[in-house]
């Protein structure tokens, strides 16, 4: 399965802790970002994950927010 990975700075390392698992349970990544600590918007990542997932171009999206409600 081909999975869209996204987050905002504040969730990043939790993704960085998740993208290896998905891997080693078979799954292809496509990591939309972000990729540091940096300040950065979320709703910029979850739109790139929701648009990979919903023109086919990913199976699934996870998004990892600070939150925790739900980007």
């Amino acid at each position: 399965m081909k999975i869209a990975i996204g987050s905002d700075h504040a969730g990043f390392p939790l993704k960085q802790q998740i993208v290896p698992l998905v891997r080693a349970l078979g799954h292809e990544v496509v990591d939309f970002g972000t990729h540091s600590t940096d300040p950065v918007d979320y709703p910029d990542y979850a739109e790139k994950v929701g648009l990979s997932v919903a023109r086919g171009e990913t199976d699934r999206g996870i998004l990892f927010c600070g939150s925790g409600i739900g980007a």
